[in-house]
């Protein structure tokens, strides 16, 4: 859906733009069509018609694990998206029960945990959520489109539109004004408000990276005739500092297997098909490469390494202009290897939505504070951000800062945690809560967790050997 009116105006003082149509800003466009008479999305690439890796996702083609409340925030939006996705081929998982896990201390145990999700492509789920946003009357789409530059007032006190730059198709760009009652930019990690901010005579945020130096490698293979596993999703973790390897093999909804390798510190994992395959039997567990040994591949081997954690300090300026706020990946990108990214951009949305509805309650408007906001979304991303930087600085050669005595005495802490996973049900469900965003990290310190770590310093002899057993069949 593409439209470039030569001017775009709103008629009632109530329209929002937002910059960038990945799923962060299809997540916030949804909820300001619930506040605004109008909603733009601005995006530079143009969509594709079907469900197509594009240009300006290139991570699109690695494994994308949905989270279990990334889930629950997309059904909240969009009712019915579960039974849309199910019907085009998604396969709906149970974690802990339809997959399986690998842990530093043994497998995870199989057994139902009551935490739901589907294992999909990237591609799948960005255009399923992208048609129902194009459905919506409300919001229209505005690709081959680039933001250039911000709209201010004569005192650059307050954001009136964006400049933009349209790619048509003689090659000659054309740049024009939108005006906007709000603008988000939602753009990703390449965001350019730093240096917008810096032209309206704003502080430049301080930014944060720490770098594990991940990288992916990911194909796609058709399951062998003979593949009888009782799984949809396998998952074989790094051990960090030694090994820092893992792979994941899912069943997406088009039959086939996506297969993606990690490699932290460096120790990227190729591209090339015989090192791709020898990389899998260096894994912690032969059956990876037992699995996918007799499968074929049915697509190049793709890599990617832009994988640090970035954060966008915007929390901490003084100063701030109004109208405008700074959303997702834009704000604070993850290390993608924990699978945060599209969940946290649904909580932002959630979040955008909150602070617009608590506006309205106050003033009968659809405004925002803008610094506000930066400071509400900045706590909210704490959580994730201290779960991936905290897992990051295991490995020795990670960049970006020194992990403090709290974040070693934590590191001890979840390895007596994770040493009891093989043998505790309901401390695997805990865990499963917590990596899953549905619960805060803060409820594996509650008082049965910390009795059961306690008992087991009292009983551990040393650090278990490599689990080198068979998988574990469901339970029941």
């Amino acid at each position: 859906m593409t439209d470039q009116p030569d001017t775009v105006h709103s008629q009632t003082g109530k329209h929002a733009i937002v910059i960038g149509g990945s799923m962060a800003g299809l997540l916030a466009a949804r909820v300001l069509s619930d506040h605004f008479d109008q909603v733009t999305i601005l995006d530079r690439d143009r969509f594709p018609e079907g469900p197509e890796v594009r240009k300006g996702v290139p991570q699109a083609h690695h494994i994308h694990v949905l989270l279990v409340r990334g889930r629950q925030i997309l059904e909240q939006l969009f009712p019915g998206l579960d039974a849309e996705l199910i019907a085009g081929g998604v396969k709906p998982l149970e974690w802990g029960y339809d997959s399986i896990s690998l842990a530093a201390a043994g497998w995870i145990p199989r057994f139902h945990s009551g935490l739901h999700s589907y294992t999909v492509s990237r591609a799948f789920l960005e255009w399923a959520v992208h048609q129902r946003v194009a459905a919506n009357q409300r919001i229209r789409i505005m690709d081959s489109c680039e933001a250039v530059g911000l709209l201010t007032d004569s005192a650059r006190a307050s954001v009136t539109g964006v400049q933009v730059r349209f790619r048509r198709s003689s090659g000659q760009d054309s740049e024009q004004s939108i005006d906007g009652d709000l603008v988000v930019d939602a753009s990703g990690r390449s965001s350019r408000t730093p240096e917008w901010l810096k032209s309206l005579g704003y502080q430049v945020p301080q930014e944060t990276v720490i770098n594990s130096f991940l990288g992916y490698a990911t194909r796609l293979f058709e399951p062998p005739a003979n593949f009888n596993g009782d799984w949809k999703l396998m998952f074989i973790l790094a051990r960090p500092p030694k090994l820092a390897r893992g792979g994941i093999i899912a069943e997406i909804e088009t039959g086939h297997w996506i297969v993606s390798l990690g490699g932290a510190a460096r120790d990227y994992p190729p591209t090339e098909e015989a090192a791709f395959m020898d990389f899998c039997r260096t894994l912690a567990s032969p059956q990876f490469y037992e699995t996918i040994k007799d499968a074929k591949p049915v697509s190049p081997i793709y890599g990617y390494q832009r994988t640090a954690n970035q954060l966008r300090h915007y929390e901490r300026l003084t100063r701030w202009p109004e109208n405008f706020v700074v959303t997702g990946d834009a704000v604070c990108g993850f290390n993608p290897i924990y699978g945060q990214g599209m969940t946290v951009a649904g909580l932002d949305a959630l979040l955008l939505d909150a602070c617009l509805r608590e506006q309205r309650q106050a003033d009968n408007g659809a405004r925002i504070n803008g610094l506000a906001f930066q400071k509400r979304l900045a706590k909210s991303n704490e959580g994730p951000w201290l779960l991936a930087t905290g897992e990051d600085f295991r490995y020795p050669t990670t960049e970006g800062g020194t992990p403090d005595a709290m974040t070693r005495l934590t590191h001890r802490y979840m390895d007596r945690v994770i040493e009891l996973l093989p043998e505790d049900e309901e401390l695997c469900r805990l865990f499963f809560n917590v990596t899953h965003l549905t619960q805060p990290a803060t409820a594996l310190f509650q008082p049965y967790v910390l009795k059961a770590v306690a008992r087991n310093l009292f009983r551990r002899a040393s650090t278990p050997p490599p689990a080198l057993s068979p998988y574990p069949q469901r339970a029941g």
